[in-house]
Order: C-alpha cells, then structure tokens, then sequence
C-alpha cells in the first residue's frame, strides 16, 4: 500500500520532489566530501611523516658548530633515541636555473643537502626514499607544481650542470608557507658545490616519549647549545602541512553545516505545502477515527524514500569530486593508509543526515495533532491567524504600487510563515559572503600584517653572510639617497636569554628596531615604543605564560633587564617564536637583518628589486606582492576554488528554495487568490504582489546575512585563519563583490523562481477554491 501511495505521490509532484532530493543530495555530498577529506589529509600527513622519519625537534643553525657537544648532549640525555647535525647549503635564487627558468625572484630560501642516513628522509613521489646518483638532481616538488621544472630538464647550479631525475616530498618543507625548500644531489656533488653558497646546519632530534618534548625544548636552551636559527618541532610540521588544504576543507565543512541546516528547512516548505494539499483529505481521515500515527507513517514513508535517494546520490557524487579535491593532498603528501576507512567515515556521516532528515520530518509532522477536522473539511486550508495585516493601509498610501503594498502587508501579517525562508536566504547570503569575503582577506596585500609581517612594497634579508651589520650599513646608506623610496626600516634579530617563570634560562630571538613605521597587527596590546617594553609572538606568550602588561627579564650586556609586555601578535616566520623591541643593544651578534621599504611609486617595485639584488648580491630582494602569492599561493588558490563553489551553491539555494516556497504559498493561499480574482485583480497583479512578497524578505534576508557574516562569520573565518598561528583576525571586504554583486545574483535568482513558481496561479479556478 505505502509503495503504491508513494509513487502516486511522487508523480503527481515531481518537481518539488526532485528539489527537495537535490536538497539532501547536497547537504550529504558535502558532509561525505568533508569527512573523507579530513580523514585523507590527516592519514596522508601522518604517513608522509612516518616515512620520512621527521624530526620531531629541529634547531636550524647559521655559524661555527660544535658537533662533539651535541652529541655529548644525546648521548647524555635520557628522552634522545636518535640524533644528526645535517648540512643545508644555502644558494642564492639566481645561481639556479631549471631548465629555462631562473630562481632569481624566487622568494625561497633555497638549497642543497645530501639524503640522510638514519631519518628525516627526502622521499620520491611513490613515497619511497630516495637514491641519487651524480649528476641527478631532484627537485622540491614546488617547482613541479608551479611548472617551472620538469622530469629530464637541465639544471644548472652556479654554472655545474644537473639533470632533473625526478621530485620530492619533504616532510619539513613541502608547504610554501615554509620559507625553505630542500634539493637533493649525491654526496659527491654536495662536495662539489658545498662551498659555492653558505652552510646551515639542521639539528635533529627523534625522542622516546613525544609527549616530553616541551621538557627536551627548555633542557636544550638550557644547555647553551647552538641555537643561530629557528626552532620548529614535530606538532608545527604537521601544522605547516596541513594549512593549505585543512583551509579549503574548512570553508566545505561550514558550508556542509549550513546547507544541511537549508535542507532540513527545505524539507519543512514540501512538507507543509504537502500538507496543505491534501489539507481536506487529512481532515477527512480525522473524522473516520484513523490514528494520527498512521497518517504520520504515509508521509515518513514518502521522505524517507526522497532522503535514502538524496543519501545515495550524494555519496555518489561525493565519490566524483573526491578525487579532484584529494589532487593536492596526494601530490604534497602521497596516499594515505586510511583512505579505504574514509569512505566508512564518509558513509557514517551520510548516515547521521539521514537520520537528521527523518527527525525533523517526524517533528513537522506533529502539527497533525493541531489540524481541526471540522475545519478541513470546510474551508480545505488552514485558517492563519493575519495579525499585523493593517499595518499598511492602502488608502494612506501616496507613494507604492498597490500591489506593492499588498504584499508587504502579507509578509507583515504572516510573520511566522516568511520566517523560514528568511532564515534560508540568510544562510545563503552567509553562505556566498564568508567565503569570498575570506578570500579578499588572505589575498590582499594587508594579511600579512596578521603574519607578523609588516606592510611594504620591497623586503632585503640579509643573513648567513659575514661582516653583516656593515653590510646592512651599506643597503642603508644607499636607501637614504635614494629618492625612489619613500621610507624605511632596518630590523636586527639578535639571540638573548630570557628567565622563565620556573628560575630556567632560554633563548630568545629580539627584533630590534623601529617597530612603528610598518606596525603589524596585534591580538593585544600594542608595539613597543620605549626601551623597557617588548612585544611577545602568540607562541612565545603562551610557551612563557606570560601576559600584557606583565613583565619578563632578559639578559642585555650582561645585565638583567626588566621588560614590560607591551603587546601580543601572530607569526609565521622563524618558527612562530619572535619578539620585538626598540631597547639599544650592542654586544650580542646579530643573527640576519630585515630591510623593509616603501616606495614613492609602487610601480617602479620590479625595477627598484632588480637594481637592489644586482648591486648588494648578498641579499635577498623580495617585492612583497610576490612574496605573499609564493608563500600564501596554494592557500589562497584553494580558497578561492572554494569560495566560487560557494558562490554557486548559495545562487542554487536560493533559486530552489524561493521555488518551493512560492509553490507552496500559492498552494496555501488559493482561497484568497480566488477572492482576488473575482474583486477584478489581474495573474499579473498578484504575481506582482507575490515578487514584492519576495523581494522585501530578500532584502531583509540579505541585510541580516551582511550583519551575520562581518561579525559570526568574522569570527568563524577567524577560527580558520588560527590555522595559521593568527590570533587575531578581521575581514578585508571587497565591497563590490559583497555588497553590490552579490545582492544582485540573489535579486535575479529570487525573481526568476519566483515567476517561474507562481507560474500555475492562472490555472486556479475561483469555483473550486471559494466555496463556502
């Protein structure tokens, strides 16, 4: 019987039906894609990373090394089970040519290092490690995905001729937002070019116990150990990893959420307009003593068929896309060891949306309880109250369209029943702004503030070079006489010790400088402008404990010095573990100078960097447009696929839902469209009534979905952009993506399902729908 109801049912509504399943279908495809993403990204790190053996603490480290001490330490220390000291030689951008591309203007710090023997392996695309023989050379697989290089060209470095046997997968230095990339030559050929650059060294470590590792950090510092170079451990490998794609799977996972929450909502319009439909028959039933458990059974019968449907196709369709989406993962990373289990998992949450699904449909249906039988039979609709109708009154009006009028009183006066579909549009304004709006941060100019980064046209890093403060003397003594650039900044780090709050010592790493002419953005507090004040990175304020406005002490020639934390901001350079300060000092060493510049005329940027790394060739000349889409490029690419398809689900939503819901009114009011058509109004007049009806939610749903997405969806961007190491966060709207463009999509999308779902009004005969 339920079999031959429900394809009864379907037949005589197929479009609603084949909506409100691409509804499911939807909200399940997204939750599978997600799942099996997240599931894949986390499996593909973690295997990548137990292949390679990564370290799980690394020290980098510019200058004279004493490797006899550290191996003392190792030895000696009880949490150690491997330990290596690694050569990395350094070599400047325009000394590498691959095939016919220059790394000149390649923002990377670049270079060569030998395959290791116990861990921290360099791997091949098949995630095997690799054996190269002179004269191979293989490259980061950065410059696979870029297209600078390929399988069988000629590379020259510093004038030694390679050929590229192939690409490879670093565990440490895959990600762009490392500023490092690694290649691999043979031990023979390391020899060869070792002294053509500068060597740095990688200080490994592999521990016992991972879970001690904040201990093995401070027993480290403690021994004084070498320590010219950021610290990076085991937890921030997986991190820098993870960023690019865990950004895109984000943006999916809140639109899954939103679109799931839509669906349901879309499942209440079919619903309730169903139930108006058969409003007479159910009154009908009511009266021949059927169970209301009964009625409930035929219509849980019916979605439950359109959600299993939804369910299936959805996972389907999920099963499409997966692989385009899983492209970048398997390429940085290889396959993962869980990829069969994330089908599970994606199955499992199909499964939760179904039962979501059948849930609510059981709630909605409890307003069978409420439907009088008496009334059913009579009227055949339901009887709304219509509060609030004389708001507007028509003969006041000078200014609107009667029809215009008239449907505005609608929306007034059933509040309740546009509530629904306000919300939705909401979510699908919420849905089409947070996304782009994310975009339009991460790829402007100003994101790096949140970075630790200040806002400039051309950065210099000088470092890993002798006699580098003359050096630096000599970058600025050229940039004071220089008339093109407008201003200008000199930042030394220098390592200091700094007591902790247990008595310890620890090394610290100060920017010391002008912080105030290129200010990045701070979580707290301000930059440090007198000599007893110090900004703390949100790592270093954490791993110290220490808050604004509290105070630290720091070892300055030799003496104790008390400073005040004036400030707390995000960083991704060096580890996350930075500071800045403005105090004198003239006895530490300086680690690597900063020069940043802004110009008179931004468009001189790609004359003035060659001019600059042509003259001073010990320095590394960066525009820093080019620096944010090499070190941000990936991110900001996978954001952006996901912030059109966010675009295009939302016009979806909206176009489906504002269909349904007009269907469903037209359904709902066909008594008051008769009483119209018999006081002289014309198809067209109340078309123009229903439009208005639609529009006027619109702008309000849109209104409100602006609101909602600069301050909550400010905020869930935020909790994204954390993945970063930002802890503080606000939007940068483009606002004629967000306030102009995108309220004209959802205007023409409302219009054209709202004329295309009143289109049956004119079939409604006022004999059968105005009887009393």
């Amino acid at each position: 019987m339920y079999s031959r109801i429900i394809r009864n049912d379907i037949s005589k509504s197929k479009l609603i039906t084949l909506t409100t399943m691409i509804f499911v279908a939807a909200a399940a495809m997204l939750v599978s894609l997600a799942v099996i993403l997240v599931v894949n990204l986390s499996g593909a790190i973690d295997t990548l990373m137990k292949r390679a053996e990564t370290p799980h603490f690394m020290q980098m480290h510019s200058g004279e090394i004493n490797t006899d001490r550290l191996t003392a330490f190792a030895e000696q220390h009880g949490n150690v089970d491997e330990f290596q000291v690694l050569e990395f030689v350094n070599m400047d951008g325009a000394r590498i040519i691959l095939g016919d591309n220059s790394l000149t203007h390649n923002v990377q710090d670049n270079g060569f290092s030998m395959q290791s023997d116990k861990f921290d392996y360099l791997l091949d695309l098949d995630g095997n490690v690799i054996h190269v023989s002179d004269g191979e050379l293989y490259v980061p697989i950065h410059y696979m995905r870029d297209n600078t290089t390929k399988v069988g060209d000629k590379a020259r470095i510093s004038g030694k001729e390679f050929t590229v046997a192939g690409f490879l997968r670093d565990s440490q230095m895959n990600s762009t937002l490392s500023s490092s990339k690694r290649f691999l030559v043979s031990s023979h050929d390391y020899a060869a070019i070792k002294n053509l650059g500068t060597t740095e060294y990688l200080i490994e470590f592999r521990l016992k116990d991972l879970s001690a590792l904040g201990a093995f950090e401070t027993d480290y510092a403690s021994a004084g150990l070498e320590a010219n170079g950021p610290v990076i451990t085991y937890p921030l490998f997986k991190t820098i990893n993870a960023i690019s794609d865990g950004m895109m799977i984000g943006v999916i996972l809140l639109v899954s959420v939103l679109v799931v929450a839509i669906a349901l909502m879309c499942i209440r319009f079919t619903l309730l307009a169903k139930i108006e439909d058969d409003y007479r028959q159910i009154g009908v039933m009511k009266a021949m003593g059927m169970r209301i458990s009964d009625m409930k059974r035929m219509y849980l019968a019916k979605y439950a068929v359109i959600a299993a449907a939804g369910s299936i196709l959805g996972f389907a369709l999920s099963l499409v896309f997966k692989g385009m989406l899983l492209e970048n993962i398997r390429l940085y990373m290889g396959e993962s060891e869980h990829s069969s289990s994330a089908l599970l998992y994606g199955i499992f949450g199909i499964l939760l949306v179904f039962l979501a699904m059948m849930a609510y449909v059981n709630g909605v249906l409890r307003r069978f309880r409420k439907i009088s039988a008496a009334e059913a039979i009579r009227f055949g609709n339901s009887q709304g109250h219509t509060a609030g109708a004389r708001r507007l009154s028509l003969s006041r009006n000078r200014l609107l369209n009667t029809n215009v009028v008239l449907g505005i009183q609608d929306v007034l006066a059933r509040k309740r029943l546009y509530a629904t579909m306000l919300t939705v549009l909401v979510i699908s304004a919420f849905i089409m702004i947070v996304p782009h709006n994310l975009y339009s941060t991460i790829s402007s100019k100003g994101f790096i503030q949140y970075m630790g980064i200040g806002n400039y046209d051309m950065r210099m890093d000088i470092q890993q070079t002798d006699n580098i403060s003359e050096k630096a003397a000599e970058v600025l003594k050229k940039m004071t006489s220089d008339s093109a650039i407008s201003q200008y900044a000199v930042l030394a780090t220098k390592s200091f010790k700094v007591k902790t709050l247990d008595g310890t010592e620890e090394n610290i790493k100060i920017e010391l400088g002008d912080h105030s002419i290129f200010p990045i953005a701070y979580s707290q507090g301000k930059a440090p402008a007198a000599e007893d004040e110090i900004a703390l990175s949100s790592l270093n304020a954490d791993e110290l404990g220490i808050g604004v406005g509290e105070t630290m002490t720091v070892v300055v020639e030799g003496k104790e010095k008390i400073l005040t934390v004036s400030g707390i901001y995000s960083d991704i350079t060096n580890g996350g573990k930075t500071a800045k300060a403005v105090f004198p000092d003239q006895s530490a060493d300086t680690m690597w100078y900063v020069i940043c510049a802004e110009l008179s005329d931004p468009s001189l940027i790609n004359s003035m960097v060659s001019e600059y790394a042509s003259k001073f060739n010990y320095a590394k000349v960066s525009d820093i447009d080019k620096y944010i889409a090499q070190t941000f490029g990936s991110t900001i690419s996978a954001v952006h696929k996901a912030s059109y398809a966010a675009i295009l689900v939302a016009i979806m939503i909206t176009v489906l839902v504002t269909l349904l819901f007009m269907k469903m009114l037209v359904a709902k009011d066909r008594y008051s469209i008769g009483v119209m058509k018999v006081l002289g109004f014309t198809s067209s007049d109340i078309r123009a009534q229903y439009v208005t009806r639609s529009v006027f939610v619109l702008i309000l749903g849109m209104v409100l979905g602006i609101l909602l997405a600069n301050t909550l969806g400010e905020m869930l961007a935020g909790v994204v952009i954390s993945m970063f190491g930002a802890s503080t966060f606000h939007f940068a709207v483009n606002p004629l993506s967000a306030y102009l463009l995108s309220p004209l999509m959802m205007i023409g999308s409302v219009l054209i399902a709202t004329i295309i779902g009143t289109s049956g009004m004119g079939h409604i005969k006022i004999s059968e729908n105005i009887k009393g």
